[in-house]
Parts: C-alpha cells; structure tokens; sequence
C-alpha cells in the first residue's frame, strides 16, 4: 500500500476471531452489569433490558463508527493497514459506577428509578470530564514514559481481565477448562481448528455446550422484546440535578474519569507500541461523547477505547471486526437478544477470552519497551495488586453480615488493621496504593522509567505531580479534599526535592547511563 492512498479494506479474514474474542468481551460486561442492577439495585427489568443496555448499545455504536473512521485515515496516513481501535464500557469504571455512585443512591433511597437516572447523570457529566482530558492528552503522551503507561496498563490486564477471569474457570473447571484449552490452542498458541473455526466463537459454543447438557444453563425468552432506543432526556437532568444537590457524589465522579481519560491516553500508547499510531485528544474526546450519547439514551456506564488493541492485531483484524460488534451489540439490546444470552452462556465459558486478553497485552508490553525498562513496568502493575486484595478483602467482611455473622469490626477499625499487621496484612498500605491505583501505577512507572534514562527533572516532575494530587485526594484518598499535607503527600515532596537537587551538586553520579548494546534492545512493532 502506497502512502496517500485510501485502499484500506475494512474486513480481513483475522476480523471474524477478532470479533468473537471482542464480542465475548462487550457481552460479558452487558451481562455483569445488567445482573447487577436486576438483582442487586433491584432495577426493574424494563429499565434494565429496556433502557440501560439499549443505551450503552447506542454508545457502542457511536464510538464504533468514530474508530471505524479514524482507523481508514490512519491507514491512509501511514500507508498500510492497521487495526481499529477496540471499543466499549471500561470495565474497571463500570463497578466504580455500579458500586460508588449508583449503589449508595439506591441503598440511601430504595428507590431504582432515581438511582438509574443519577447514573446517567453521572455518565453525561462524566462523559464532558473525559472528553475534556484531550486538552492535556497529547501533552501527557509525550512526557509519560511508555513504560509507565504499558505497565499501569498490565497491571490491570494480570488482575482483574486475567485473574479474575481464571478463578472463575476453576469455580467451574468442566466448563471453563473446555473453554479454556481451545482459546490456548487457537488463539495463544495460533494453531488451525476444524474447518478454520474462530477460536472464540469455538469456545463459547463448546462450553455451553457442557452447560446445556448438565443443566447449568438454560433456554429462557424472558425479556425478549422489541427496546428501540429512546432518549431520557428529562430523567437526564433529573439526575444531573440531584448530582448538583449532592455535591459530594462528584468526589467519585471527577477522580474516576480522571481515570478513564488516562487509559484511553494508555490504550493509545498501546495501540502505538503494536505500530498503529492514532491522535490520543481525538480518541478522548470520541469516548467523552460516546459516553453522554449512551447517558442521553439510558446508559450509566462510560465507554472507552478499550485495552487488548495488541492481542487484536495478532490476529491479523483491521476493522471488521468493530463492526460487527457495533451491529450484532445493538441487534442485541433492542430485541433483547441479551436477555436470552444471559440465561444461555455460562460466564465460565466466556472467561478464557478475557484471559488471552490479559496475556496479549502483558507479552506485547514486553516487546514494545526496552529491557530495562520491564523494572518500571512491573512497579507499575504493582498498585492494582493491592487494589485486588482491598476490593476482596471488602467483599470478605460483606460476605461474613450477609451470612448473619455479629460482632464484626469495620474494615479500617484501628483495632482490625493492627490485628491485621500482625498476621502480616499490610491494610493501610494497600489501601493507599488501591487509591488512584492506576496513576499511581503510572506515576511510579514514569519516575523508575525516568530514574533509569537519567532524566531525573521528569522524574522529579512526576514526584511533584504526585505530591500535588495527593495534596487534594486524587490519589491516596477515599474523596478529594481541600489541599492537606499528609506523609504520603510530604514523602512525593521530598522524592521530587531529591531528583531536582541532588544531581545538581553531584553531577558525577547524573551521567547519562550507558546505552543498551543493540543485541539487547527489544524494538517495537512498526519502528
């Protein structure tokens, strides 16, 4: 392909895995929130079936056909194919969603009505907040070390898209490892099946399969209908009005889509480091307002560029493969085809998907930084440990007043963090970390990425924008807050003192390090 010339096709035979693998993904996040908010917030199921999954398929299909052109222009630009950018809800935000925003109105109210229409307030006003991080995208992408970037992203990818997903195949191993050993035969390992079946697609079909025939899935039609998509615009700004009543639920908003605004930024990056290059303010501001279109319409939940761009393009997709998910996810939602599936496929059956998803990524990430950068790789994953363990260990004291246990101290109770510290569970320094885990992953990953090249003024300035954040509760706090100096705060001062300082008064010990032998160094896809 010659450079200037659009001849970029949108379908390649890698499209049709590609869109089961991506598909998989789309609908197992539909599934999960859609039993959250039907069985949890006790939303009826015409709000459910008939709004909120409605809405995020039109979101879905807003943003499908936004990276559908960026990817034709990006081919045209560079002279050869490339792979679109993936596209749906951001998982790690949709829980946040589920369970800090829409969670505590229904808890404090009993009333699921309201708490949907805060959700879609949340989600527009969320929606400008993301959209808004294309002012400084472009500036971030070019100070933030790729490393530090890759590696918050990975540490996302091992926890919660791979470890999750594999404790759930061995809850229900006959299924699962059904599923399981052909996604590693097809898709990790990249053999040929019978007749060139889609992994994916193979794998689904065979795990509810084994669920069909031991009766741990059924064929329901309940809730099959005809949902055409609507908007709601004056449960809309009812919502946005009880934000503005309540001005403390903005201390969730604002962080969380800080968030997503960054892993848009990062799921760019890697997107570039598999050698397809896309404008990282565009792609922030396509999901800010794919996110508003899917709250106009009934969704709460913002949409992102989604992570596993790598693992897609391995398989050889260009842009077929959004397109499918961004036709089959509405056909869906407004015949509440989803429904069915619900009932239909075992989660166990979808979760080897996720799996690779999370391998990809994490083997890719490998190969796009250089060797001795993996150090600021693996401390940036390291935050998310500790966000695993304080979501788990919530769920463990939730779990122990469900079961009617009395007599329980808080999670945070001086008395049970100490009890804790003694059997060597590090609580407060968890707790800290799972805080704005994924810029804090980012920020350590930038500064060791940093520290390593001998730039010791960027990683000074990450250390103070550290400082900065922790000052006002963007990191290392449950809320944002009025500036405070605390002993995280003070302890990114003093780290950014050091690193502007010290190299000033011992210039010996600031020479540039020796550079990589060329044997060594791993290249990215592309350069």
């Amino acid at each position: 392909m010659r450079v200037g010339r659009n001849d970029y096709t949108l379908f390649s035979r890698g499209d049709f895995s590609a869109f089961w693998a991506l598909f998989t993904d789309n609908l197992v996040n539909l599934m999960v929130l859609a039993g959250i908010c039907q069985f949890v917030f006790q939303m009826p199921a015409d709000i459910v079936y008939g709004k909120i999954v409605p809405g995020a398929a039109i979101a879905i299909l807003a943003g499908v056909a936004a990276y559908v052109l960026l990817a034709k222009r990006a081919a045209a630009q560079h002279g050869r194919d490339v792979t679109a950018l993936p596209y749906g809800i951001s998982t790690p935000v949709m829980f946040v969603y589920l369970f800090g925003v829409i969670g505590p109105i229904y808890w404090a109210t009993n009333d699921p009505v309201l708490a949907w229409q805060v959700g879609i307030g949340a989600g527009f006003m969320g929606g400008i907040v993301a959209a808004l991080g294309a002012l400084v995208g472009p500036w971030l992408k070019k100070v933030t070390p790729r490393a530090g970037m890759l590696g918050t992203l990975c540490g996302i990818a091992l926890v919660f898209i791979g470890t999750v997903p594999l404790a759930t195949v061995f809850e229900n191993p006959f299924i699962g490892f059904a599923s399981m050993i052909i996604i590693l035969w097809g898709l990790v390992g990249r053999f040929r099946l019978p007749f060139n079946i889609p992994a994916g697609l193979l794998a689904l079909m065979v795990g509810t399969g084994v669920a069909l025939a031991t009766g741990q899935s059924t064929i329901s039609f309940e809730g099959v209908g005809f949902y055409p998509p609507v908007p709601y615009l004056g449960d809309l700004m009812a919502g946005i009005q009880h934000l503005f009543n309540h001005p403390e639920l903005f201390l969730v908003l604002v962080p969380v889509q800080i968030y997503n605004f960054i892993e848009t930024m990062n799921n760019v990056e890697s997107a570039e480091a598999a050698g397809d290059h896309y404008p990282v303010a565009t792609c922030q501001i396509t999901d800010g307002v794919g996110t508003m279109i899917g709250a106009l319409f009934g969704s709460p939940f913002p949409t992102t560029a989604y992570i596993g761009h790598p693992a897609y393009k391995r398989m050889g997709a260009h842009a077929g493969y959004v397109i499918g998910v961004g036709a089959v996810i509405p056909l869906a939602a407004f015949f509440g085809l989803l429904a069915f599936l619900n009932n239909l496929i075992p989660v166990a059956a979808a979760a080897p998907v996720l799996v690779f998803v999370a391998l990809s990524l994490i083997t890719n990430t490998a190969h796009a930084v250089r060797t001795d950068h993996m150090a600021a790789v693996t401390i940036a994953m390291m935050p998310h440990v500790s966000s695993f363990l304080i979501i788990k260990w919530g769920s463990l004291i939730g779990a122990l007043g469900a079961t009617g246990a009395t007599g329980m101290l808080a999670l945070g109770d001086p008395k049970l963090t100490a009890a804790l510290l003694q059997q060597g569970a590090h609580y407060e320094g968890h707790l800290a970390l799972s805080q704005g885990a994924i810029l804090t992953g980012l920020i350590w990953g930038a500064i060791v990425a940093s520290v390593i090249d001998g730039k010791f003024r960027n990683a000074g300035g990450f250390a103070f924008a550290a400082f900065a954040m922790a000052s006002v509760g963007i990191i290392h706090s449950a809320t944002l807050h009025w500036p405070e100096f605390t002993t995280v705060s003070l302890g990114y001062l003093i780290a950014a003192a050091f690193l502007f300082i010290y190299p000033i008064f011992h210039r010996e010990d600031a020479a540039e390090p020796e550079a990589e032998p060329i044997a060594n160094a791993q290249v990215s896809p592309g350069e």
